[in-house]
């Protein structure tokens, strides 16, 4: 089990990065293995489960619904969770006493926000300072025209929501997200007739395939996917895929740093999650991935990095959609001589835990970084090494984790502020850093 992480953490430089490491299991498959678990018949297990915050905010309330959950330590040498959840079936769930707090987890929030609709009574659901300050209306909207009353205090938490019978819809979403794809789904499980949603762009497709895991069919056609209502779920044994996101800290860490190396075993390699890949490759780094069979519908395997000459790279619109929990990290990258990176089409990065726009550009120019804020985006110039500093997290774990691997690039002694939020999904961040960091 990883030790409690300090409030303020002191990061050294580094000379290299080098060793083989297993990252913590997928926070956004565990969220949905566990909200379809609550919904199938009979006792799902999984293996490898997040033990981050946000994913043990979405086992609590499914305990406040009623579900029951037992939780024991994985075997695993990461700290996951192995948990069996005994499901309920479709509409299933118990009216909760009070509210349910969703802790920092939009994905908490807005996947089961899906299955509440369709619930035949009235749930509150909430959260910290820094979720009542993200959008829902998103999500308010289809599912109001699904039939459930949703009611919010200026389209942010807390959410009230009156579920019951719901009726299908072709949804299109008017931005790329899959927290809004899949909250329509689930709730389209519930619903008379076949629910479709349309997207603008192909955002991650983990619940898709969750849903085939619990057996039920899912109709995907390019930019569309359909459910019908109705159809049962049923209880299986799963193991949950590492988060490629946390492999992007070790990733970009090795890619930055002159004659470091790393291989992270068990990884998930969903294609919808990749694509870092081919901004590292662009950027120069050696990059090797290799899948084994299916998990459960999910590509898992090895990822190889190592360090080669740095160029600068440019993030498109286009390519944001399925970089977005990776952009803080692809900035550290930036920082490194040679390299640099250009990001645009990312506003969206203003409504996450915090606004990482800001933050990142005031943590890494804290750092000594040479960077620009745009009101979309931002550009790190790779034009002379850091020096060191203190960046504040601002809340923020990706931005904790950004922030601790570009200071090992500095000449000096770098501090992160409110470093222990790296807890909300990587407990053991830190321990890893120690063990994979050369200090000559």
């Amino acid at each position: 089990m990883s030790a409690p992480v300090a409030a303020d953490v002191t990061v050294q430089p580094a000379a290299r990065i080098s060793g083989r490491v297993r990252c913590p299991g997928d926070k956004s498959i565990s969220h949905r293995y566990a909200l379809l678990a609550a919904l199938a018949t009979g006792r799902t297990t999984i293996a490898h489960y997040a033990s981050g915050a946000d994913c043990r905010s979405t086992l609590a309330c499914l305990r406040r619904l009623g579900v029951r959950v037992d939780v024991g330590p994985d075997l695993d040498p990461d700290g996951g969770l192995a948990v069996e959840i005994q499901g309920r079936g479709l509409g299933g769930l118990c009216a909760p006493q009070g509210p349910l707090d969703a802790g920092n987890s939009g994905t908490t929030v807005r996947l089961l926000s899906g299955i509440l609709a369709a619930q035949p009574f009235t749930t509150t659901v909430t959260g910290d300072a820094s979720l009542r300050r993200r959008p829902m209306r998103r999500i308010i909207d289809p599912l109001t025209a699904m039939g459930a009353r949703v009611t919010a205090r200026a389209d942010h938490l807390p959410l009230t929501i009156t579920g019951g019978a719901l009726r299908s819809i072709e949804w299109t979403c008017p931005v790329p997200s899959a927290q809004v794809k899949s909250a329509v789904l689930l709730a389209g499980l519930h619903a008379a007739g076949r629910t479709t949603v349309h997207e603008p762009t192909a955002t991650r497709d983990h619940t898709e395939r969750a849903l085939a895991a619990f057996g039920v069919d899912v109709v995907c056609d390019g930019l569309t996917v359909a459910v019908q209502g109705g159809a049962a779920l049923r209880a299986a044994s799963l193991s949950v895929p590492g988060d490629f996101s946390a492999a992007a800290a070790w990733a970009v860490a090795a890619a930055a740093r002159p004659g470091s190396a790393i291989e992270i075993d068990g990884v998930g390699l969903n294609p919808t999650r990749t694509a870092l890949l081919a901004v590292l490759r662009r950027a120069g780094a050696v990059i090797a991935a290799d899948a084994g069979p299916l998990t459960a519908g999910e590509p898992v395997g090895c990822l190889r990095v190592a360090h080669r000459e740095l160029r600068p790279v440019t993030i498109t619109p286009d390519e944001v959609p399925s970089l977005i929990d990776e952009l803080p990290m692809l900035a550290a990258l930036g920082t490194c001589a040679g390299c640099g990176i250009t990001v645009t089409g990312a506003a969206e990065l203003r409504a996450k835990e915090s606004d990482r726009i800001t933050a990142l550009v005031d943590g890494l120019r804290a750092l000594g970084a040479n960077t620009e804020e745009r009101p979309d985006g931002f550009s790190v110039t790779g034009d002379r090494p850091l020096a060191g500093g203190t960046a504040d997290a601002a809340g923020d774990h990706r931005l904790a984790m950004a922030f601790a691997v570009a200071a090992l690039g500095a000449t000096g002694p770098s501090t992160i502020i409110g470093a222990d939020v790296v807890a909300v999904s990587y407990p053991g961040f830190f321990d890893m850093l120690t063990a994979v960091r050369s200090p000559e």
